[in-house]
């Protein structure tokens, strides 16, 4: 099993080691990105592999709304750090238990982002062309 530190970030702090952060306040708290946010935790991990299999995990749990159940708080929800340690770990372990498939949900998921980028891109390129050619309609 990978090992990890968990804790709250602090503005300004440089990590030398591999790491990931998750938003921990608002209806989004768990949601994994390479760079910080205000309000987030940070995982630090020994080597990149780990970085990588974790980062499919935290955004998994993101996307089924797992943390939604364990926020607190009326009026802005948050995750509590100490709720966080002890969901995160177990779940993850459990998560990564069949090794192989694990594997093959990560590389699948970063084939579905590559995609959803490239998609995202050929959209942008329709838009232009289709506002150059209405340009061009509404010059004549």
């Amino acid at each position: 099993m990978t090992n990890f530190i968990i804790k709250t970030h602090r503005v300004g702090t440089i990590y030398s080691k591999p790491h990931l952060f998750l938003l921990n306040k608002g209806m989004n708290s768990g949601k994994p990105q390479k760079e910080p946010f205000t309000n987030s935790f940070v995982i630090i991990f020994q080597n990149e592999e780990d970085c990588e299999s974790l980062f499919f995990i935290a955004y998994s749990l993101w996307q089924t709304k797992f943390w939604h159940q364990h926020l607190v708080g009326s009026v802005i929800p948050f995750l509590r750090l100490n709720d966080f340690k002890k969901e995160f770990n177990p779940q993850s372990r459990l998560m990564m238990v069949e090794h192989e498939q694990h594997q093959k949900n990560v590389a699948a998921l970063k084939l579905l982002e590559k995609k959803e980028k490239q998609y995202k891109e050929d959209m942008m390129l329709i838009n232009d062309l289709r506002r150059a050619i209405l340009y061009r309609y509404h010059k004549k």
